[in-house]
C-alpha cells in the first residue's frame, strides 16, 4: 500500500492548512501545480505515514506477546527489551516528523498570501577578471 493511501495523525492539519483533501493535494503535486511548501509538507507526511506504521507494528507485536491467553512460558524478557528499543526508535522518528510538519504548517504563509507561481530572484552576474599572467618580464629569484 502506498503512503498516499495511508492515513496519518496530521492529515486534518494538512487539509485545514491547504483547504483540500490529502488525496487532492497529492493529485496537485503530481500535476506540478503546487508550491514548495506543499511539496515539503507531502514529503514529511509520507515519512510520517511510514513512521506511524512502524509504531503500530511494534505496538501490535507487544500486545500479541502480552496477550492474556498466551502461555507464560513463551514470554521472553529479551524479546520485550528489543521491542522496547524498536518502539523507542519508531516513536522518536514519528515525533520528529510530526514536529517538522507542524513547524512547516505554522510558518508557511496563509493560503491567500501564497504566490501562484514560484518567486524568481534576479541573480547578479559576477564579472571578475583574472590577473594578467606573468610575462617575459617577470621577476626571477636567484637560487643559492
Amino acid at each position: 500500500m502506498s503512503v498516499i493511501d495511508k492515513s496519518t495523525s496530521r492529515d486534518s492539519a494538512l487539509e485545514e492548512a491547504f483547504g483540500t483533501s490529502v488525496a487532492d493535494l497529492y493529485a496537485q503535486a503530481a500535476r506540478c501545480e503546487t508550491d514548495a511548501a506543499l511539496h515539503r509538507a507531502l514529503e514529511l507526511r509520507s515519512f510520517l505515514a511510514v513512521a506511524e506504521e512502524q509504531v503500530v507494528r511494534v505496538r501490535d507485536r507487544v500486545r500479541a506477546t502480552m496477550s492474556a491467553d498466551r502461555d507464560l512460558g513463551e514470554l521472553s524478557a529479551e524479546d520485550l527489551r528489543w521491542d522496547a528499543g524498536w518502539l523507542e526508535a519508531a516513536l522518536a522518528g514519528r515525533n520528529g516528523y510530526v514536529a517538522a510538519l507542524d513547524d512547516l504548517l505554522r510558518t508557511m504563509p496563509a493560503p491567500g498570501q501564497r504566490p501562484r507561481r514560484p518567486v524568481q530572484f534576479a541573480q547578479p552576474k559576477i564579472t571578475a577578471t583574472a590577473p594578467p599572467a606573468p610575462g617575459a618580464g617577470a621577476v626571477r629569484t636567484s637560487r643559492p
